[in-house]
């Protein structure tokens, strides 16, 4: 599916990151950069995969991600995927919400997205070809209590994708952006929550679960195939009907 096909994925170390990396991988990718700060977990996971590269890089430092991209493209010359995963939580009502942690947030979740877009985008255009897929949330187009600064992060980065829809095929290339916005899923950052938590986070589902990686990353999958090829500036909710 992904043969001969250059995929770049951030916050790929672990959860959804980790699980699309191995499903481009796995489907025929000459190769996946696999993008993450937590060098120890993200080489520990595809030590094992010849046409996986960790790369240990900050997504907020932009002139190590243009570094990258440049290193990508005199590697290989083309970028056909590009899967905006990394994200952070610092979660808190908006009285108590510090500057710190919103500066934060909207620097990793809303800024990151932006920097490795506009350093890899312009190669897709070039190339007539692409698909860019952001993560988003529920929580970006719903909201969700003490989760402003997350909550304004997910929406914008659909505001973005929508734009870039628009202005990537301007004039004609078939470059294409869309969003994920997951609803519950299973990954480390909610397998510390106590189990009430989480059986309230089920009973809100009609589905009755939580999302596995898996289940996020066969739409992700989707939307970076060909499969998808008439399908650009869409919001897919992988949610179990948490949001209807």
């Amino acid at each position: 599916m992904f043969n001969s096909k250059i995929c770049v994925v951030t916050g790929a170390a672990q959860g959804i990151g980790r699980t699309v990396v191995e499903r481009f991988a796995n489907n025929g990718a000459t190769m996946v950069y696999a993008l993450d700060m937590n060098g120890d977990v993200l080489n520990e996971a595809f030590m094992n995969q010849s046409n996986v590269k960790p790369i240990v890089v900050d997504i907020c430092d932009r002139p190590a991600i243009t570094d990258l991209v440049e290193q990508i493209k005199s590697d290989y010359g083309r970028v056909d995927v590009l899967v905006n995963n990394a994200g952070i939580t610092r979660d808190a009502l908006i009285e108590n919400m510090t500057e710190q942690d919103w500066d934060l947030v909207v620097d990793v979740n809303l800024k990151g997205v932006f920097n490795v877009t506009q350093a890899i985008a312009p190669i897709m255009v070039a190339q007539d070809y692409g698909s860019i897929i952001t993560m988003s949330s529920v929580v970006g187009t719903d909201g969700n209590i003490g989760q402003s600064n997350y909550a304004a992060t997910k929406g914008g980065v659909i505001a973005m994708t929508k734009t870039w829809a628009k202005e990537f095929a301007r004039k004609g290339a078939q470059v294409r952006a869309n969003c994920v916005a997951p609803g519950f899923v299973e990954t480390p950052m909610t397998a510390d929550l106590p189990e009430k938590v989480l059986d309230m986070m089920k009973d809100k589902t009609p589905l009755s679960r939580m999302a596995t990686p898996e289940d996020i990353a066969n739409g992700v999958e989707f939307l970076a195939s060909d499969k998808s090829s008439f399908i650009t500036g869409q919001v897919l909710k992988i949610d179990g009907g948490l949001v209807l």
